[in-house]
């Protein structure tokens, strides 16, 4: 409501300008609000509450919203509203006074003519004065709302004090609204405590995201949600930026562009900013503000860092009490708003050309002597620092971080910018991790040599003791990766003896806060040793890393361990444990994202070889599939995965009947230092396999010799079927007896030793031996459906399996979801006469009444009959019954 303009009435009420100046009617007028205003219901509901209390303060920054709310509420208000806005250049309490009595008259609240007496001067207040309007407003029946604007210009203590008086003697009678940008030196404290006290602050005032878009949507612009809060989360919901940015959008060809990349250093936004914020400080807190702006949070002692001032603590916190866009973040640490940030960092690079990278280099040290690692590598960077940006996260064990962890993209692409001029251990130590995380071996392995040949010159003083250890233990995490890469398990047991001795030379604090150390240590280890088949020494290893807590830096190691102990469960015969341990893998592989790790893939590998055992074969492809997009890609591949993935896919080749398509892809594509004698027994054997599907048996036996021993039991109980089919009979039979009598090895491996012993003895002219091994095989498969070695048992083994003695054994479960290597699925048990005629018409699509009507039976005959095919049959469902009939040629 605007006031009325008593100004020729002034001198004769005795409260006039003291300095007979007529009174501006501006300053008493409730301000209008713009068309694009935004009403905020929540911010109006709050400041209702101003009528319930003595005293309001809505406190924000510069274009924070606070006047206009205050305007609109006051003008929806319904009752007369004192208003005044305050100017810097009032001359003392007198003036301001003066102003307020002003005000107050202009809202009929003042006694008769000459009840008060005039302020005084200036600069002075009679106290009489003060004290007759608080007793009129003591006795009125319906408060007095004051509204006092910009109230961060009276800056005179007395002022503050002569208010507190008239408030507090008001009692009831006056309603304070104070608008301010800074909190007034009134006793607040008081107020709050006595629930006396309405307050807005500048957390409040920020704009949702769907104010936003209303307040966007008068501009013309209509953005979608995501874009509306994108740009609240730039400005923190600002007003004054909103608007800003509002209208500068309108002169744009792409609005939503603009508003998402536009460049706050220059335009609208900057100079308001610059002229509200920057204008109003003194020199000495301009150049402050301009130097912090390099940083992300601050406190006293590194801003003084900065800028040399031993001030800079009061400085700051003088800021945050003006609501000067510096935003207090607890325990002496503060931040800038975001825009003002950039604004700043602009006028800093206007102001001061090169200053900036000094600024990020002081601030790269301090933070690495006060231990704030992130923060000092992103300020070396920026500094081109690279010496101290390495150095900080050697020294901080942090080298892991590159490989595994949430932040190993963002730490790579601060490293990205790393040039050849930067040189000294950390750095080489940084370009090794950076290769071997991208799998370029060859440079990786060189910037190894480089690191060993410069911390073998440094010197081991006490000072640089612990540093240097840092550093080796860095060199040894990186050298059991290079190894694990490599296929040097040697070289991996060595990087994991010497991390052994150096862990106590490093402070306990370090090794406690990187668990990603000892689980990447562990991890590669594990890895080489599964190569080298050291799979009882690998399984110690990975066990102790499979076993951690669940924990975002040992992730993906943890999925890595479980993926290779699938894999010795699975060469152990040990499908239920395999599959297990396996789905665990594939299941954190498929959750983690972002980068791959060396192992990554592994499981769903094992998932695959453990499908074709189960002669699931289209599932088995669908897996190998999904590792192959999972997987590091192109490079220097994991040797143990991709050993894992020439099994798979070989197996899976020959189970499709396709050997020609085997060999190719049983040789790991690895170059190694090391070869692996599982994985070299693996491509033999698929060698073997493919000459045996030729006919060539004693090829295929020759191609076994070329093995030295038999490199896990799996590999073992193959080579023993190859080796009976080549005539063999004697050595097969040795090693199939040996594994059977073998408790550690499970059913993947002992029911192919099994069948070697049932086939012997069927190819003996002892059926009935054949008979009871077979029985003893179906036993132990059943549980892991394992399938396939029936299978590829040939026919003596077909034929035992149609007898009437082993069809229970068998029913259920003995039947392959693939056409099994061109042959039909497996029918353990004829079908009688009647039940093929039941069989027939369920392939008309006959009902279960029709058939029963049409045979002449009963229903329940019918039932029963239906019952014998499935369980023959190996399915529970008609239209399953059907397709099976037509694949084994009954139909």
């Amino acid at each position: 409501m605007a006031a009325r303009d008593d100004s020729a009435r002034g001198p004769a009420l005795g409260y006039a300008d003291p300095l007979g100046e007529p009174f501006l009617r501006t300053r008493f007028a409730v301000p209008a609000r713009p068309a694009t205003f935004v009403r905020r219901p929540r911010l109006t509901a709050h400041l209702d509450q101003a009528l319930d209390t003595p005293l309001t303060m809505v406190n924000g920054a510069a274009g924070a919203g606070k006047t206009l709310l205050v305007a609109d509420w006051a003008a929806r208000l319904g009752r007369p509203v004192a208003w005044l806005t305050n100017e810097a250049g009032d001359q003392g309490p007198g003036m301001f006074w003066a102003h307020v009595l002003h005000a107050l008259h202009g809202a009929g609240t003042p006694p008769p003519v000459g009840a008060f007496g005039s302020p005084g001067g200036p600069c002075t207040v009679d106290q009489r004065m003060l004290a007759r309007l608080a007793d009129e407003l003591s006795g009125r029946d319906r408060p007095a709302v004051l509204v006092l604007d910009e109230f961060d210009r009276q800056t005179a203590p007395e002022t503050a004090e002569q208010l507190e008086f008239v408030l507090h003697h008001a009692g009831p009678g006056l309603r304070l609204i104070l608008v301010t940008r800074t909190e007034p030196l009134l006793p607040l404290h008081r107020y709050r405590a006595a629930a006396a006290m309405t307050e807005i602050r500048n957390q409040e005032l920020a704009f949702t995201p769907e104010e936003a878009a209303d307040l966007l949507a008068r501009h013309g612009l209509r953005l979608p949600a995501g874009a509306a809060r994108a740009l609240v989360e730039r400005t923190r919901g600002w007003a004054a930026g909103l608007r800003l940015s509002a209208l500068a959008a309108q002169q744009s060809a792409d609005p939503e562009t603009y508003l998402k990349e536009f460049e706050a250093g220059h335009g609208t936004i900057a100079d308001f900013l610059l002229a509200e914020v920057v204008g109003r400080q003194p020199p000495e807190t301009q150049d402050l503000l301009l130097r912090v702006s390099v940083l992300d949070r601050f406190g006293p002692e590194l801003a003084q860092s900065l800028t040399g001032r031993p001030d800079a603590g009061p400085l700051l916190a003088g800021l945050c009490r003006q609501n000067a866009f510096v935003e207090d973040l607890g325990h002496s640490w503060y931040r800038l708003h975001p825009l003002f940030g950039e604004i700043l960092r602009v006028h800093l690079r206007a102001r001061s050309p090169g200053l900036e990278p000094e600024l990020h280099r002081r601030a790269a040290r301090w933070l690495r002597a006060h231990g704030a690692v992130p923060e000092a590598l992103a300020h070396g960077a920026a500094a081109g620092d690279w010496e101290c940006a390495a150095g900080t996260l050697v020294d901080d064990l942090a080298i892991g971080r590159l490989l595994t962890g949430p932040r190993a993209d963002g730490l790579t692409e601060l490293f990205s910018a790393l040039g050849p001029e930067a040189t000294g251990a950390a750095v080489e130590l940084v370009r090794a991790a950076r290769g071997l995380a991208e799998y370029d071996l060859d440079h990786a392995l060189a910037h190894l040599d480089h690191a060993l040949a410069h911390l073998g010159r440094a010197a081991e003083s006490p000072a640089t003791g612990a540093a240097t250890a840092a550093a080796r233990l860095s060199l040894a995490l990186l050298e059991s990766l290079a190894a694990r890469l490599t296929g040097s398990p040697d070289r991996a047991e060595q990087a994991v003896a010497a991390a052994a001795l150096l862990r106590h030379e490093v402070p306990a604090r370090l090794l406690a806060r990187h668990p990603e150390l000892t689980a990447l240590l562990h991890t590669h280890l594990g890895s080489a040793r599964v190569w080298a088949g050291h799979f009882d020494a690998a399984r110690a290893a990975l066990t102790e890393v499979a076993e951690l807590p669940g924990d975002a830096l040992t992730e993906l190691p943890r999925e890595d361990c479980l993926g290779h102990l699938a894999l010795i469960d699975y060469l152990g015969g040990r499908l239920d444990r395999a599959e297990r341990r396996a789905l665990a893998a594939a299941d954190a592989t498929r959750s983690c994202g972002g980068r791959p790790f060396p192992g990554a893939g592994l499981g769903q590998l094992v998932l695959a070889a453990v499908a074709v055992d189960r002669d699931e074969l289209e599932r088995a492809q669908a897996l190998l599939d999904e590792a192959a997009e999972s997987g590091p890609g192109a490079g220097a591949p994991d040797p143990v995965t991709e050993a894992c993935r020439a099994l798979a896919g070989a197996r899976l080749r020959l189970a499709l009947g396709d050997p020609a398509a085997a060999a190719p892809v049983a040789d790991p594509a690895v170059r190694t230092h090391v070869s692996s004698p599982w994985a070299r027994a693996n491509t033999a054997l698929t060698a073997a396999a493919v000459l045996l599907a030729e006919g060539r048996t004693g090829a295929a036996a020759e191609v076994l010799d070329g093995i030295d021993g038999l490199p896990g039991p799996l590999c073992a109980a193959e080579a023993a079927s190859v080796r009976l089919a080549a005539g063999h009979r004697e050595e097969a039979l040795e090693t199939a007896d040996r594994l059977c009598a073998d408790a550690r090895t499970g059913p993947g491996v002992t029911v192919r030793a099994t069948l070697v012993r049932a086939r012997a003895a069927a190819e003996a002219g002892d059926p009935g031996t054949a008979r009871k091994l077979l029985a003893r095989a179906l036993l132990e498969a059943r549980r892991d459906r394992l399938r396939r070695p029936f299978l590829d048992a040939g026919p003596g083994i077909r034929r035992l399996l149609d007898a009437p003695p082993l069809h229970g054994l068998a029913a259920g479960w003995l039947y392959g979801d693939g056409p099994g290597a061109g042959s039909p699925p497996l029918l353990v048990e004829e079908l009688s006469g009647r039940e093929r005629e039941v069989l027939g018409r369920l392939a008309q699509m006959m009902s279960t009444q029709e058939i029963a009507a049409d045979l002449y039976v009963s229903v329940n005959t019918v039932k029963t009959h239906l019952k014998s095919i499935y369980r023959k049959l190996g399915v529970g469902r008609r239209g399953d019954a059907v397709r099976r009939a037509r694949e084994r040629g009954l139909l």
